[in-house]
């Protein structure tokens, strides 16, 4: 019985034993399994002692910090900290990172070649189960330093927009508005936090229609808008420079949207007084060219009223023979033709004259031309230069001022005259007109004088350049700025030879009742 009892017992110590070498390869293969996973990982995993000396690094020391394993243990982590992470670490209190067991915490880290590594850490405490003795310190740690000057990009970035003076505005696809940048909470009067805000509490009636039926569909289907509109301020309407775009990228919702304001109440003050001022400057070329036109006035009024004398004075004569009043008729009536006759002359001087802004609208073009050779037929009697009109028939109304229009041919005209003064036997000026378009007429004027240098063909346009010694030099100047403010242009052609300088003046031409049917 002793020797069976001794074998069962034999038998039972092997099987334990068995059992027990099973369980401790089982542990061994967990422990090379675990021991994988913390050398495969792109995550430092290390193991510190209660001081922070390093007891074990995994391989990821090689990629993230330049050090080989073996060479970081023995080293205490703490002497690798940024000296300003390390304080805010040892100034917290010891339960954070001692009693708790558990914390993380972000901060510098410096590599083998000294630049700082950002990490976060995620560490845990192990204590002896019966005493409560720290055993080491496990931690997981993460390079995060793309996320770390990506976060830090974006908030310099929100204090940008924060503190521009341009009305910055998020919007969802319900037209709320659940950001406006300070500028925009002020314009809006909105407050810093708290309360809903909407499109239409931003945006003008005309300007929310625009962005309801044309700006926002453009953005969806291509990304951004830009343009003007006009926004709600204390004080009444802004005029805004908006681009408006898209919010692309992860974590963007569908239908958000960025609203950019440029508020250009002084641009468009500054573009009100530059227009006041070039119309001014147009106003002076007038009255100086009036004043070189002064020989031709006198005898438009001259002959009227030399005409008018000798009607007046055949009447006379007729009362004083005793000729019944019927006689007087034809001498009263030639009489009421040339003072209609001069008033109308009158007026188109006076209109010329007379200060006003470019207002363009459909005009015929011939009657135009008429006006300003009536204007400098004096001139080219006296010069004994004959002026030429080819229009080409029919032409289109043209989209033009008339009166800015007729300075402009008379600037020409005069230009024309001087230059055919200087020039031996040149005794023509042309004038044409053609459709150069579809929706455009060109009309020239060509003159027999010397011509301009291929040198001074831009310079010619620019203000206070004249070839006269008593000229102002803003003539072309102000025609071609003239000719831009109608939507058309004014250029020197190229020499073809024939000598003389041809100037060409663009403009649109009325739309036909064909462009308006095929109208998009």
């Amino acid at each position: 019985m002793t020797r069976q009892g001794d074998t069962t017992r034999l038998a039972d110590l092997e099987a334990r034993c068995a059992e027990l070498e099973e369980h401790n390869r089982a542990l061994a293969a967990q422990r090379d399994h675990y021991q994988w996973l913390a050398e495969s990982s792109t995550d430092l995993i290390s193991r510190h002692a209660r001081d922070g000396t390093f007891l074990y690094a995994s391989r990821a020391a090689r990629d993230l910090l330049g050090y080989e394993p073996d060479e970081l243990i023995g080293v205490s982590a703490y002497d690798l900290f940024h000296p300003a992470d390390l304080a805010d670490l040892l100034n917290k209190s010891p339960r954070v990172y001692y009693h708790d067991g558990f914390y993380q915490q972000t901060y510098r880290f410096r590599a083998r070649d000294g630049h700082y590594v950002w990490f976060e850490t995620t560490s845990r405490t192990r204590r002896d189960p019966q005493s409560g003795e720290l055993l080491d310190i496990l931690c997981v740690s993460r390079d995060v330093g793309r996320r770390i000057h990506a976060e830090a990009n974006r908030e310099r970035l929100a204090r940008v927009v924060e503190s521009t003076t341009e009305f910055v505005l998020f919007m969802d696809d319900d037209e709320r508005l659940f950001y406006a940048n300070q500028a925009a909470r002020h314009l809006l009067q909105l407050p810093r936090t708290g309360g809903t805000a909407h499109l239409a509490d931003a945006y003008v009636e005309g300007s929310l229609t625009d962005l309801r039926d044309i700006v926002l569909p453009a953005v969806a289907r291509y990304g951004s808008w830009s343009g003007e509109l006009e926004m709600r301020g204390p004080e009444g309407p802004v005029p805004v420079l908006s681009v408006v775009m898209a919010h692309s990228g992860p974590g963007s919702e569908p239908g958000h949207v960025s609203l950019l304001n440029r508020d250009i109440r002084l641009r468009q003050a500054a573009e009100e007084q530059a227009r006041q001022h070039q119309a001014q400057i147009a106003h002076a070329n007038r009255l100086a060219t009036t004043g070189e036109l002064a020989s031709n006035i006198a005898h438009e009024l001259n002959q009227p009223l030399g005409t008018i004398a000798n009607y007046a004075s055949g009447a006379l004569l007729k009362l004083d023979a005793g000729q019944p009043a019927e006689a007087l008729r034809l001498p009263l009536e030639r009489i009421q033709a040339q003072v209609e006759r001069l008033a109308e002359r009158l007026r188109h001087i006076r209109s010329f004259v007379r200060k006003g802004q470019v207002r363009s609208r459909p005009v015929t073009l011939a009657e135009v031309v008429d006006a300003a050779c009536r204007l400098c037929e004096w001139q080219y009697q006296q010069a004994r230069v004959d002026l030429e009109l080819i229009l080409a028939d029919p032409l289109p109304r043209v989209v033009a001022d008339p009166v800015a229009l007729e300075q402009v041919l008379v600037n020409l005209l005069l230009n024309a005259l001087e230059a055919c003064r200087e020039q031996p036997r040149a005794g023509r000026v042309e004038i044409r007109a053609r459709r150069s378009g579809r929706r455009e007429v060109t009309l020239t004027v060509n003159d027999q004088g010397p011509g301009v240098p291929v040198d001074q063909a831009e310079s010619i346009f620019a203000p206070f350049h004249s070839g006269r010694a008593e000229g102002l030099g803003m003539g072309l100047a102000i025609s071609r700025s003239l000719m831009e403010a109608m939507g058309g242009n004014l250029r020197l052609l190229s020499p073809d030879g024939s000598g003389g300088a041809t100037f060409a003046a663009t403009l649109l031409a009325e739309p036909s009742h064909a462009d308006a049917m095929t109208r998009p």
